[in-house]
């Protein structure tokens, strides 16, 4: 059995673009590409699971009709970022010409926000060079990742999350195909976990269905934890009495002992702080402090040490 009869998000991924489900304005675009059996230059901009990578596998799969062997290529740029792969692996793909069909072939950059610059410069060369032979699709998380010579050079596409409507159809379909019963609670805890992210959705409801083939709301919480505002609203107080060491050690156990991300945290903080009585002067410098954590922490930094800052900037800000 392979790894995409085991994956629930591989096995139920739409292989056509008829069979994509809230993205109708960018379907329409795609098709009209493969009727004039011509496509740009792309880039799919938008968060994690909302379509990107499936809208161009599904693009490959309706332009070839089935039959894009050695006429595509997909690349994770986030694993092959490097000048050499894009002058060696990118260049040798993208400069041969297909022997037969459609006179040109497609290569695939998923994550391509992750490139170095260097190697974007380097891609910009290849996609001018061999336009005649080779389409390129970007697919970014952030457009502003993408240097502006490579954005100028590619028909822009726009992913933004799904529609709780949409994700809880989409589940409905993966649980039904996998005979595995829920409730309405079960459905309504994995859509406010998923954020609009279809990836997450299924792999949250695959994890919690586990061998039992029923999702409860019990069992998702398991999975995806539980993040209550009033432990959040409790840190926060604790640090503007000027308690840090109690408000970090609440922090640890939110993040180590409960399992809860740093981004949960800081989303959840974001929210408390704007309900909390202070002057807005210093509620502006707070949130500043919370923006520069969530930065660092996106880039790797250390959760525990990024969040404590925001501690620290509400203890010295009240304390005066």
């Amino acid at each position: 059995m392979s790894v995409a009869d085991l994956l629930w998000v591989e096995k139920y991924r739409p292989r056509s673009l008829d069979e994509i489900i809230d993205r109708e304005e960018v379907v329409s675009r795609l098709k009209s590409f493969i009727k004039i059996g011509n496509v740009p230059n792309m880039l799919f901009v938008g968060p994690p699971g909302t379509g990107k990578t499936t809208a161009a596998l599904a693009l490959v799969n309706d332009l070839y009709q089935g039959s894009a062997s050695g006429r595509f290529l997909e690349l994770n740029a986030s694993d092959e970022r490097g000048i050499n792969t894009i002058r060696e692996v990118v260049k040798d793909f993208a400069r041969s010409r297909p022997s037969t069909g459609i006179p040109f072939k497609i290569l695939i950059l998923d994550e391509s926000d992750n490139m170095t610059q260097d190697a974007q410069q380097a891609l910009r060369r290849i996609m001018e060079r061999y336009a005649s032979v080779t389409r390129f699709i970007l697919l970014a998380n952030y457009q502003w990742g993408i240097i502006e010579p490579i954005q100028s050079r590619c028909a822009v596409f726009r992913f933004p999350p799904l529609s709780p409507t949409h994700i809880r159809e989409g589940l409905i379909r993966v649980l039904e195909k996998e005979g595995v019963s829920w409730s309405e609670e079960a459905l309504e805890e994995i859509i406010k976990a998923s954020r609009g992210d279809m990836r997450k959705a299924i792999n949250i409801a695959q994890s919690a269905s586990g061998g039992s083939k029923k999702l409860t709301k019990e069992s998702i919480l398991q999975v995806v934890g539980v993040l209550h505002p009033r432990e959040i609203r409790e840190m926060i107080n604790e640090a503007l009495k000027g308690d840090f060491v109690s408000a970090r050690k609440r922090l640890s156990k939110l993040l180590y002992d409960d399992g809860l991300s740093a981004n949960d945290i800081l989303r959840e903080m974001n929210t408390e702080l704007m309900s909390v009585e202070m002057d807005e002067r210093k509620r502006l410098q707070v949130i500043n402090a919370l923006g520069e954590a969530n930065f660092r922490v996106s880039m790797g930094a250390d959760a525990e040490i990024q969040i404590s800052t925001v501690l620290a900037a509400l203890v010295a800000d009240f304390q005066k």
